[in-house]
């Protein structure tokens, strides 16, 4: 299932939601060069987060294949500030279209629920611990992680808790046919938890070779859902539950 639309309006401007998305699609154009080689190697190289750089397991010196004839070469000394810089990093044009996709569609719903700086700061800390909840999960991986997943998986999780019966329209593949359904918020946000869950199940020992930080969605998803009635506010959350009066001006008859 894939989201495009939700049933759940917003009272303010998203504009750190759509801030965000500008950031990430600056990153890409400017820093890692839409995607082409040597920028993108390079960027991911100098500001993603290596697991076992960050946490001294894996030796200095150690080469790391990035791309075609470039790879990282660990200093050991831990750039704890690549746990911020590779939320604003991603890997092809398929993995940042679809995270910013699932930004919009469900961050500007949290960001209307708790006010625009609060949201600036859930969606770092959300990110955060996701990406160190990955670390911790591949503490001896030398791959370097990139992505604002963790984060968008944060927003997911809070808004599991705020609007579990919102109705989501989703699109659903079913081979070469394509179709749409509305499904409540739950039921969509626990298949996509439950496939990251399995799916992190599957590729616990498939080494560090690289792939999905499937364990990065998970930290996001919880630590949104735990943090998220710490940052809401009750006001602004409880607009949504009231129905809007659309007040409609008298009618002529003739």
């Amino acid at each position: 299932m894939f989201p495009y639309r939700d049933e759940n309006p917003t009272y303010l401007k998203p504009i750190v939601t759509l801030g965000i998305i500008a950031l990430n699609a600056l990153v890409w154009l400017a820093v890692q060069g839409a995607g082409t080689y040597p920028a993108l190697a390079r960027s991911v190289c100098e500001l993603g987060a290596i697991p076992g750089e960050l946490l001294g397991t894996v030796a200095p010196g150690t080469a790391v294949p990035v791309g075609p004839g470039l790879t990282c070469q660990l200093t050991g000394e831990p750039p704890w500030y690549t746990i911020v810089s590779s939320m604003f990093l991603h890997g092809g044009w398929f993995h940042i279209i679809g995270n910013m996709w699932f930004l919009w569609v469900f961050g500007n719903n949290i960001e209307d629920a708790m006010g625009h700086g609060r949201f600036v700061g859930f969606y770092l800390l959300c990110g955060v611990l996701a990406a160190l909840a990955q670390v911790f999960a591949s503490p001896n991986s030398p791959v370097p992680m990139v992505g604002a997943s963790g984060a968008i998986s944060g927003i997911m999780g809070a808004y599991l808790v705020l609007y579990p019966r919102v109705r989501v329209h989703t699109l659903v593949f079913l081979g070469f046919f394509v179709t749409t359904i509305a499904v409540p918020a739950y039921f969509m946000l626990l298949y996509w938890a439950f496939l990251q869950f399995v799916s992190s199940v599957l590729t616990a020992g498939a080494g560090s070779e690289g792939g999905v930080a499937f364990v990065a969605h998970l930290g996001g998803f919880v630590a949104g859902a735990a943090l998220i009635r710490l940052f809401a506010k009750r006001e602004f959350v409880s607009r949504h539950r009231r129905p809007r009066i659309v007040v409609t001006p008298p009618l002529d008859r003739f």
